[in-house]
């Protein structure tokens, strides 16, 4: 999260295939942020160090470039990359903010029910927390296991 560090994600992401072109998805994040490196400066953020931190979203993806990935020879795996956008709302520090997302992966389908998935993603709200009103740009990347039912 910008101005706060990088920690680790945990989510569900469910995609609905609308055509072999195009997807829904939804998705639901937690997340901590930690104020230690103002707390370095004797400058307090939030009540305790570290602040839970969670989101959803709803996204529109689009395949921009639906094909295969060669593995062996005579061996070929279902693969895509697309990108996606949408929105949501972010939760932390007791404060909702809405979020828009705009991000790109690559998917492979190594069997017929299993994905593996490589995402980034960029979550866009406003924030005052620091003082100032200022658009935050929050990077994530994210590696995903998809099962088809």
């Amino acid at each position: 999260m910008e101005d706060f560090g990088s920690h680790a994600v945990y989510g569900v992401r469910a995609a609905y295939h609308v055509t072999e072109d195009f997807f829904l998805e939804a998705s639901f994040g937690l997340s901590q942020v930690s104020d230690s490196s103002f707390r370095d400066f004797a400058i307090t953020v939030f009540e305790e160090e570290d602040e839970n931190l969670s989101y959803y979203n709803l996204s529109l993806g689009f395949n921009v470039l639906p094909g295969e990935v060669f593995v062996w020879r005579s061996h070929a795996w279902t693969s895509a990359i697309y990108l996606l956008g949408g929105a949501g709302n972010t939760r932390f520090n007791d404060e909702d903010f809405f979020t828009v997302n705009l991000g790109f992966g690559v998917r492979i389908l190594p069997t017929d029910y299993l994905s593996v998935r490589i995402d980034g993603r960029d979550y866009i709200w406003n924030s005052d927390l620091l003082g100032s009103d200022k658009t935050t740009n929050n990077l994530e990347l994210t590696g995903n296991l998809g099962f088809y039912f």
